[in-house]
């Protein structure tokens, strides 16, 4: 019987199969019927553990509803953030950020690891080679930024990921993609340069984009977080 793993974002909700910690069919899903879309999912098969992790805190009534669906429910979300403690982080880390430090603990076991994750928000977490947790860092995420400059500026355009960036840019538009972007490229690789021994691996929506731009050598794992959720829901008792 396979696990159901459930990420439930900021912007989107991703999800997967899970035979341990092996990921078979992934989903993903925006928009407002959340718990709709979750049972969906359970309607042809029952999971043996259903891990739900959430940046917003599950009601009771979605939990009992999951609970119906599954012979074990994990709920990972501020109300439930104990379990965080078994793998030695800080409990008021959000459970995105943990599962990706769980997940190259395990894909990377005796070697340090630089986790850079591009989503609403950018984060830097660092991970020594004896699989310690260093700490991290919360900056605003490439997109975030370019509406934080139309939003407060009040004159500036609200622009998307160029594909081309100049050094130095002419045009408004040319400017502002060149100085968030290099702004970023310049953050991430200071943070590459402080821990050299390091692997580095990027994640999230912005990764590839970001990945290409860079000259250190890069993985990309776009699951990384399911991946470790389902590691969380492999080793999971009772």
């Amino acid at each position: 019987m396979q696990n159901l793993i459930i990420d439930i974002g900021n912007t989107a909700v991703k999800a997967a199969w899970a035979d341990g910690p092996i990921l078979g069919r992934t989903f993903r899903y925006q928009g407002e019927k959340v718990k709709d879309f979750i049972l969906s999912l359970t309607r042809k098969e029952r999971p043996h553990t259903m891990v739900v992790s959430s940046v917003y805190e599950i009601s009771s009534a979605d939990e009992a509803a999951y609970r119906e669906r599954c012979t074990r429910l994990l709920v990972l979300d501020k109300a439930h953030s104990e379990v965080l403690s078994r793998y030695s982080l800080p409990e008021e880390m959000t459970f995105d950020r943990a599962a990706s430090i769980i997940a190259v603990r395990h894909e990377f076991a005796g070697k340090g690891v630089t986790v850079i994750d591009f989503g609403t928000t950018l984060t830097i977490d660092i991970v020594n080679a004896e699989g310690r947790y260093l700490g991290g860092n919360i900056s605003l995420g490439c997109r975030t930024r370019f509406k934080a400059v139309n939003r407060y500026s009040r004159a500036l355009p609200l622009i998307d990921l160029p594909e081309k960036i100049c050094e130095l840019g002419l045009s408004v538009n040319e400017s502002i993609a060149s100085g968030i972007i290099k702004g970023i490229m310049f953050e991430i690789e200071g943070y590459v340069s402080g821990y050299p021994e390091n692997i580095v691996v990027f994640t999230g929506g912005d990764a590839i984009y970001f990945a290409k731009r860079m000259k250190n050598s890069i993985f990309v794992i776009c699951n990384l977080v399911l991946t470790g959720l389902a590691l969380i829901a492999d080793g999971y008792v009772d």
